[in-house]
């Protein structure tokens, strides 16, 4: 028998030396808000230094996944009621305004200090990727040490379809995987377990149906050894490691967003995965498309801790922006799937806007310390 030790929208158990924490929202898709946040954070300091914990697995309640990511409906409403009270959206037109706290402020403040203290964890900390593992779902998992996909893993971060870049450490991850980070970052693709492997997010295949078998032994086993003796080669081949991806890594050399866009034009005569590349990216916010190709090339001469700060900066700013607010409402709260971004092309992205992203706001600067 385990001891729990709290059960809520994310439940705590200790079974045998392994301490469990599992997301426990699966109508939401396991999705985080601030609380969890704080919660996880308080449990995993706690049994850091717990002799009786060896190691640690997250896991997501339910069939569909680990999680979808942040509350999105919540950042929604912060925006609609703070945008409000400031005269409407303030970017890309008007004259930015910072003297009020937003709600989702303080709620990504927590959840990226709880993103460090995943990455510096001093014990094994497994995360089981399996289905959904999306945006916040990245951020609590592919910083761990164990990090387990499955044929059900759909892994990624796909916040330039809600008008947001790529951020929990997000930006970080992808620069390490190179052009074709970049390219799952600009894109928000959901990778399967091969892709997600190759580009460095996950370390072990495991079957779905082998989970709970996986679990019981970690509770007594050591996680590396317990790993290699569940892992196996996914069934399917990553299609980022094909010979015939090397559009990926010529497009996205390109110096910028538009140059991108048409060299994945040229590529699409050839490779229609190009192509589809190309299309999927025009129908990204084109402002935040500018800001995630600048926060993940960015990142890859970064530490983990700024480039959380980089994304701090930029969350900042995104949150009385045009474009985060109309994503969330077209693609979450509305769902009629027709953002109307401002501006609606990358050519017209105007530079200093995108400087203004990466500008830090006095009072306003996260402390991950």
């Amino acid at each position: 028998m385990g001891r729990e030790t709290y059960t809520g929208d994310v439940a705590f158990e200790v079974r045998g030396h392994l301490g469990i924490i599992t997301l426990n929202r699966p109508k939401a898709l396991n999705s985080l808000t601030e609380l969890m946040c704080e919660s996880i954070t308080v449990q995993l300091d706690q049994w850091a230094g717990d002799d009786d914990v060896a190691q640690v697995l997250i896991r997501g309640a339910g069939e569909k996944g680990l999680c979808a990511g942040a509350d999105v409906t919540a950042f929604y409403r912060d925006m609609v009621a703070g945008q409000e009270r400031d005269g409407g959206p303030l970017l890309p037109e008007g004259t930015p305004a910072y003297s009020h706290q937003f709600a989702s402020e303080r709620m990504l403040a927590v959840e990226y200090r709880m993103n460090l203290m995943i990455a510096e964890y001093p014990k094994p900390y497994i995360a089981m990727m399996d289905g959904v593992t999306l945006g916040g779902g990245v951020g609590v998992s592919a910083h761990g040490s164990h990090r387990v996909v499955t044929e059900r893993s759909r892994v990624g971060m796909p916040e330039t379809t809600i008008g947001f870049t790529p951020d929990v450490g997000g930006s970080w991850l992808l620069a390490r995987a190179g052009a074709k980070g970049l390219h799952a970052g600009m894109t928000g693709a959901h990778l399967g377990a091969a892709d997600a492997i190759h580009l460095g997010l996950a370390d072990y295949f495991v079957p779905t149906a082998e989970r709970e078998r996986l679990t019981e032994a970690l509770t007594t086993g050591s996680a590396g050894e317990v790993l290699e003796q569940f892992s196996v080669e996914p069934a399917e081949t990553s299609g980022l490691a094909a010979e015939d991806s090397a559009w990926i890594e010529q497009a996205y050399a390109a110096p910028s967003v538009p140059e991108i866009l048409r060299a994945l034009d040229e590529a699409g005569a050839e490779h229609p995965a190009a192509a589809e590349a190309a299309s999927t990216l025009r129908t990204k916010s084109p402002t935040m498309l500018h800001v995630t190709h600048r926060s993940i090339r960015s990142a890859g001469g970064l530490s983990l801790e700024g480039a959380l700060s980089q994304e701090y900066t930029v969350a900042v700013h995104a949150l009385r922006s045009h474009d985060f607010r109309e994503g969330i409402r077209a693609q979450v709260v509305e769902k009629d799937r027709t953002p109307q971004w401002r501006p609606e092309s990358v050519d017209v992205v105007d530079e200093d806007l995108v400087a203004h992203y990466f500008t830090p706001v006095p009072g306003k600067m996260l402390r991950l310390r």
